[in-house]
């Protein structure tokens, strides 16, 4: 006869007692009927920089099988919403976090194990302080809630003197003395004639009269129609993308030293090389790729430009990784283009187009947005001439570009119809001076007014 035997043991944390639990199982159901063989399911570090995600979506709820290598969840990281691997095999006892709610990198998000097993032990001795999430996930984003709405008091209406009908005052018209003409302009005027004072014979009011009356305030003033407006808003809850943006910007801001310069640049040229490029070329090249080009041929010439803060050291890269700033529905990424000094146009072209598809997509993957050594912001595309960027850390410099807008100037001495475009270098003066920031500006400036020299 075998007696029956209670381990209180969680072999979730011991590979040995699991196989020992599953065996016994197996061969006789008698052995360790409560032994405990769940196991909890914790959010992951999707990308280098987060702090914690927002599950946008279970593809599995509770009661549902999975297995290692099902996509558990979508999860939202401060850079993009990525798939979430679960690498249990089960049945989902205990989701955790509720559809759109937040939570920390490694904190619970849900347990797997044998149907029916308890769990309760789990979560008390990990300190889980989730709300069960056992029937359908709700949405926790904030309702659309318009402000208590107040209707405005309508204005109240001041009494007037309402001008008088012909009919109703004949008799006093006639004996103020007044012209026939007199008497019917203050009509068309709305004119109160007994208000007015004659200048004719006897006291007679005349055309003139009428012509030079000037209403006094009280009979000047109009009646306000009730105003029914009602104040209101809604709020959204901040994405973790835009909670980012936040905070490396603000200490991007506060903590470097920003300085800014900008210069002109005469884009005639490279706007006739571009006509000429997209005549032959298979891939159609924008004047933001001859500044990606432009940008990277000029901080192979200026190192220093190409160089991160790291507190007691300063890193001066050899490589040229840069990062193109992309708008995208909840912020901005910036996905990098690596070795960009040693592509074509056409290359260049290519990636950037490829990453801002998969941008717009939600797509990028951790690696694509790491390891920028300088960054390209260009809002010239939305009509900006000029305007300044905040450095995106690690760099130590970022460059904006503004919109290539068509204006009069002076070429050879001759007034002349030209093509010039704004850019402003934002530079971090703890590793960049302002004579090399403008060294730098001056070499971009050398390629793009003769793009010929991006080719030799």
């Amino acid at each position: 006869m075998v007696q029956e035997t209670t381990f209180n043991l969680n072999p979730s944390y011991c590979p040995f007692f699991k196989k020992v639990a599953t065996l016994a199982n197996k061969k006789t159901r008698k052995f360790v009927p409560s032994l405990i063989m769940a196991e909890i399911v914790r959010l992951p570090k999707m990308s280098d920089t987060m702090t914690e995600g927002v599950i946008v979506k279970w593809n599995y709820k509770v009661g549902d099988s999975v297995k290692s290598g099902d996509i558990l969840a979508e999860v939202e990281t401060d850079k993009a919403t990525m798939d979430m691997e679960v690498y249990a095999k089960g049945t989902i006892l205990h989701l955790a976090v509720s559809e759109g709610e937040a939570t920390p990198v490694d904190s619970i998000i849900a347990i797997v194990g044998a149907a029916g097993e308890d769990f309760q032990s789990l979560l008390s001795g990990n300190n889980a302080t989730a709300t069960v999430a056992n029937t359908a996930p709700e949405s926790t984003t904030a309702p659309v809630t318009p402000a208590a709405t107040t209707p405005v008091a309508p204005a109240t209406a001041v009494a007037t003197t309402t001008p008088a009908s012909s009919n109703n005052n004949n008799s006093n018209t006639d004996r103020l003395k007044a012209s026939p003409l007199a008497k019917k302009i203050a009509e068309e005027k709305g004119i109160n004639i007994q208000d007015i004072a004659g200048s004719g014979e006897n006291g007679r009011i005349v055309k003139k009269d009428i012509e030079n009356h000037t209403p006094s305030a009280s009979n000047n003033t109009v009646v306000s129609a009730p105003i029914s407006g009602v104040e209101s808003f809604h709020e959204v809850n901040v994405s973790q993308m835009r909670k980012t943006i936040a905070s490396r910007l603000a200490e991007s801001k506060f903590t470097a030293p920003h300085f800014y310069l900008t210069i002109e640049i005469n884009m005639d040229k490279a706007a006739a090389a571009r006509e000429q490029m997209n005549a032959i070329s298979a891939v159609k090249i924008s004047m933001n790729d001859l500044v990606v080009k432009a940008t990277a041929a000029s901080l192979r010439k200026n190192p220093t430009i190409n160089s991160s803060w790291l507190g007691s050291k300063i890193r001066y890269n050899h490589h040229i990784h840069i990062g193109v700033a992309m708008a995208v529905e909840d912020g901005l990424l910036v996905p990098v283009v690596r070795f960009a000094d040693q592509k074509s146009l056409s290359q260049l072209s290519s990636e950037v187009k490829e990453y801002g598809k998969k941008a717009k997509e939600k797509k990028l993957q951790p690696q694509d947005w790491s390891g920028n050594t300088f960054t390209i912001s260009n809002l010239g595309m939305f009509g900006i001439e000029e305007f300044t960027a905040i450095i995106n850390p690690p760099d130590a410099c970022i460059l904006a570009v503004g919109g290539v807008k068509d204006t009069v100037g002076v070429v050879n001495g001759e007034i002349k119809p030209v093509k010039v475009m704004k850019v402003t270098l934002s530079c971090d003066h703890r590793v960049v001076d302002g004579a090399s920031g403008a060294q730098f500006l001056k070499t971009l400036k050398d390629y793009l007014e003769e793009p010929v020299k991006l080719l030799v």
